[in-house]
């Protein structure tokens, strides 16, 4: 049988983390300085790879064994971008999303130091393009919003036997926002469009 004591030793060596998160990911909001005005850093990710081609994000990637998301975040940026990683300054975690495919991603924001965004050497493997948008923009312009539900949908292998009211038990409906930037031609939209809206808000 096992004792109060063992219960409190075991609990207390574990991490708190989220539930049933498979992966997790951390990504770089890049500030840069052009002719004295701040501006955000994206990528357009290349049409060779396979999730989420030809869109528009953040430098980011899957956080690695042993490693920090704030770590995480400048390798993928040194690794997509091509700047040196002294260039980088992470000025603050900013707030982490859960989404719905069992993901965790972890935003910081950061500095980009004595950089001129058109002489970066970015790896064409996973990036097309980078553009940069004035921070003033998104400071003057509210994302559109668009509202997106899912409903679950059970196998023939559910125990529907197994729940009260069965076939007929009320599961409710998700149902969140979907934000939509444009700029000139560029549409941001997604998680990107998230993590910049909820950013802006903090610094209005």
């Amino acid at each position: 049988m096992m004792k109060l004591d063992e219960i409190r030793n075991k609990i207390k060596k574990t991490k708190v983390s989220p539930i049933e998160v498979s992966y997790y990911y951390s990504v770089l909001v890049p500030l840069v300085k052009i002719n004295g005005e701040m501006h955000l850093v994206f990528e357009v990710r290349s049409l060779n790879i396979d999730r989420q081609p030809g869109e528009i994000s953040f430098p980011g990637g899957q956080v690695e064994l042993d490693e920090t998301f704030k770590e995480a975040a400048v390798r993928e940026t040194y690794e997509e971008i091509g700047i040196d990683k002294e260039k980088i300054e992470i000025i603050s975690g900013l707030d982490y999303i859960v989404g719905k495919n069992n993901f965790f991603i972890y935003p910081y924001l950061g500095y980009l130091h004595d950089t001129e965004v058109n002489k970066l050497i970015y790896n064409k493997d996973e990036v097309s393009k980078l553009f940069t948008v004035p921070l003033e923009f998104f400071l003057e312009n509210e994302p559109k919003s668009y509202k997106i539900k899912y409903k679950p949908v059970m196998d023939d292998t559910f125990p529907t036997n197994m729940i009260q009211n069965g076939k007929n038990y009320n599961w409710g409906n998700i149902e969140y926002p979907v934000y939509f930037y444009k700029y000139n031609d560029y549409i941001i939209w997604g998680l990107t469009a998230k993590i910049i809206y909820n950013f802006i808000k903090k610094i209005k």
